[in-house]
């Protein structure tokens, strides 16, 4: 089984949080001492036959994507198929979007970077930009991401405009996913699988608060996930 990561996402070497994630990989990978590879994918060249050739993906910041749908489908592969799967800013809403009409039977579920206009906004853009704010949330005691920062309060950085669409809360509520971690104000910030290895996203984008000396545990703890199916595939 091969130690690929899939960054799916429309790669701009000028784009701050794209390098974020380049480094937070490095970061984690010295601290691990494993070599795992990471390669980015447009999301218009996502294949899904291909995705089994990955142990791990990550949905990019970024958005929108050339290809909502190929997205979509790639999200719904790695839960379906306990691949871990890390979504921040972009990713965040996407695994939502793909967790909303796949689960919660909300078929037209719709981002408003697509369609502004449409009749069941999911993910609706925010009242006040998040770019470039850092801002501190609340983790919910015994979530698998409290564990992995071993604390309840932390502080991180925001790229946003977009997010879950406050009416739809008690829906998003209703199934299996957990919201993990909300701002001061109880906004959706983090949401979990419980039923499945590492299917977390994140509205923030940790990588970039990753560091040489201090990888973000977020980032580390995705990549622990990735060896982690290596081993059991083996």
């Amino acid at each position: 089984m091969p130690r690929l990561i899939a960054i799916l996402g429309e790669y701009d070497p000028s784009y701050g949080p794209h390098q974020a994630t380049d480094a937070a990989i490095e970061h984690s990978k010295i601290l691990l001492g494993a070599y795992i590879r990471a390669e980015w994918i447009s999301t218009q060249a996502i294949d899904e036959k291909r995705l089994r050739d990955y142990a791990g993906l990550w949905i990019a910041p970024g958005s929108p994507y050339k290809s909502l749908e190929r997205t979509l489908r790639a999200i719904q592969y790695a839960r379906e198929h306990r691949i871990p799967c890390l979504g921040t800013c972009g990713g965040f809403q996407h695994m939502l979007l793909e967790y909303t009409r796949n689960v919660l039977g909300v078929k037209d579920a719709s981002h408003a970077e697509y369609d502004p206009y449409a009749s069941n906004l999911f993910i609706s853009q925010l009242p006040c930009s998040l770019a470039g704010r850092e801002m501190v949330l609340n983790l919910v005691p015994g979530s698998q991401v409290a564990s992995i920062y071993d604390t309840t309060s932390v502080r991180e950085q925001y790229y946003c405009n977009f997010g879950v669409n406050p009416a739809y809360v008690p829906l998003l509520k209703q199934g299996p996913l957990s919201v993990s971690g909300s701002d001061a104000e109880g906004e959706v910030r983090v949401v979990e699988h419980p039923g499945h290895p590492f299917f977390i996203g994140t509205l923030f984008v940790p990588q970039q608060r990753s560091t040489p000396g201090r990888p973000h545990p977020l980032v580390t703890a995705f990549m622990k996930a990735v060896l982690e199916r290596v081993d059991i595939l083996a």
